[in-house]
């Protein structure tokens, strides 16, 4: 495994971090392939695990705090995130200072830790002023219940911005890393975030590299979707969406190159992502042992830069530019 900063900080995450939006806990079957997952995450050298108070209605911050608790502390960076409801009152939402400050104390009785690593908004609140949020999370890490502090998605590159005056203005601990959804299909950070991000020294851990199952390579144009792929079993079926004859016409050609390069689809878009400077890391979600396995093979893959240049091509993204005269 190889590890990198998140952005300017001085904390340092596994290229490759497991993320628990997938963790499946129904059964006790279930519950058994998620530990044997986590196991063989530290196993493969990956110290950094991300979730969230909304996963399994708080059972997955749960069960990541009863597996790691089998590891020392200092081994592992822990993540969660707070705005989606924990319950029914008009408060019990967003990130409003209540909802934060009673949150981060949620969170930290579901994992059993004295303190979060790095804490996201997990989206962007219209209804709360971004200063009270700001100043919040800034005090958090004051109080030692969190380390850092981030956002997720919904959080542009005018808000990051605002952000970072907010923060100057008020001498606030550091915005240090963003979470965007991020792959070789969906690059909207590239047009305004990412130079954000770089100028601020904010760190971006990206997740669903692999554009929901898209970029796994198994679904072909003109045949039926494989059995128990999430094509059929995911309830709002968002990879549906992902699956026109144009993006599966380009992974077919990625994994020409793949092939080449004598490594898997998954991995060559790993591995594409792992090639930009700006990423901390590359949250994957895993149902099973085994996609973790050959996925963290993707630390070890190298792009040539023709073969970045032949992949490009193939995606066809500009960066909007506008031009004037």
């Amino acid at each position: 495994m190889k590890y990198r900063n998140v952005g300017n900080s001085g904390i340092k995450v596994s290229e490759i971090a497991l993320g628990s939006w997938m963790t499946d806990l129904s059964d006790s079957g279930a519950k058994k392939t998620a530990e044997e997952i986590v196991d063989l995450a530290f196993e493969k050298g990956i110290n950094f695990f991300d979730c969230a108070d909304a996963y399994s209605g708080g059972a997955a911050e749960i069960f990541l705090g009863e597996i790691l608790r089998k590891h020392e502390r200092h081994e592992y960076v822990i993540s969660s995130k707070v705005f989606f409801p924990t319950g029914r009152g008009v408060n019990d939402w967003g990130l409003s200072r209540k909802h934060i400050t009673e949150n981060i104390d949620r969170t930290l009785k579901n994992t059993g830790l004295d303190y979060i690593d790095l804490y996201y908004c997990h989206r962007f609140d219209t209804t709360t002023p971004m200063e009270e949020t700001l100043r919040t999370l800034s005090a958090l890490v004051d109080q030692g219940k969190i380390l850092y502090y981030g956002v997720s998605e919904e959080w542009s590159a005018a808000r990051l911005v605002e952000a970072e005056r907010i923060i100057e203005k008020y001498g606030l601990h550091p915005l240090t890393v963003i979470q965007p959804q991020y792959n070789m299909v969906d690059r909207y950070i590239e047009h305004e975030i990412v130079d954000v991000c770089q100028k601020y020294g904010i760190g971006i851990t990206p997740f669903s590299p692999l554009a929901q199952g898209l970029l796994t390579g198994k679904y072909k144009k003109g045949q039926a979707f494989p059995e128990g792929s999430r094509a059929i079993t995911q309830a709002d079926h968002q990879v549906n969406a992902l699956l026109t004859d144009e993006n599966l016409d380009k992974v077919e050609r990625l994994s020409a190159i793949a092939d080449e390069l004598g490594t898997t689809m998954p991995c060559l878009a790993l591995a594409w992502i792992l090639k930009k400077p700006m990423i901390s890391c590359v949250i994957n979600g895993a149902s099973k042992a085994s996609q973790l396995e050959s996925n963290v093979a993707a630390v070890d893959v190298d792009i040539p830069d023709d073969k970045m240049e032949e992949i490009e091509k193939i995606l066809g993204f500009n960066k909007f530019e506008r031009h004037v005269g």
